[in-house]
């Protein structure tokens, strides 16, 4: 996967575009109460996806009750798509993980997580946004449905 721009916004314009707790999290790093996330508790199948550019992140199948009060993830989506660095806030050594397309800081991850990869990529819920997947059963009813409308109004029903 090759990126050929990043996303660039002026914090006057993520502010625009984000809820203030969205920004705060995302742009200035904070994060949120531990257990008090949309995401903390939801098995729900689907993508999580970047709040800010709705970059594809993680899959729901990778994610754990790490009882850490964080969503957690053991892999990201594709390696292009997380980006890590070294955060010493806070008076401790962490390793950040922020969004490889627009820079949101969404977490931090840490070395003990599960097989396949031992990490927990431990995730405000602020800074992403649930995609479900939909069912085979749901898609093909959609398309049955579009058929069914298209054949009605051009007179085929």
């Amino acid at each position: 996967m090759t990126k050929v721009t990043k996303v660039k916004k002026s914090d006057e314009n993520w502010r625009e575009e984000l809820s203030p707790e969205a920004f705060e999290v995302t742009r200035r790093a904070a994060t949120e109460a531990p257990f008090s996330g949309r995401y903390c508790d939801t098995k729900t199948d689907g993508v999580y996806r970047c709040v800010c550019c709705g970059e594809a992140l993680f899959d729901s199948q990778t994610k754990y009750d790490s009882g850490s009060g964080w969503p957690s993830f053991h892999t990201p989506i594709d390696v292009h798509a997380v980006e890590t660095r070294e955060d010493r806030s806070q008076f401790m050594v962490r390793t950040e993980v922020m969004c490889a397309n627009c820079e949101a800081h969404l977490g931090h991850v840490f070395p003990d997580g599960p097989e396949p990869s031992g990490l927990r990529f431990c995730l405000n819920s602020l800074a992403l946004d649930l995609s479900e997947r939909e069912s085979e059963e749901k898609t093909q009813a959609k398309q049955d449905q579009s058929a069914s409308d298209e054949a009605e109004s051009s007179g085929g029903g």
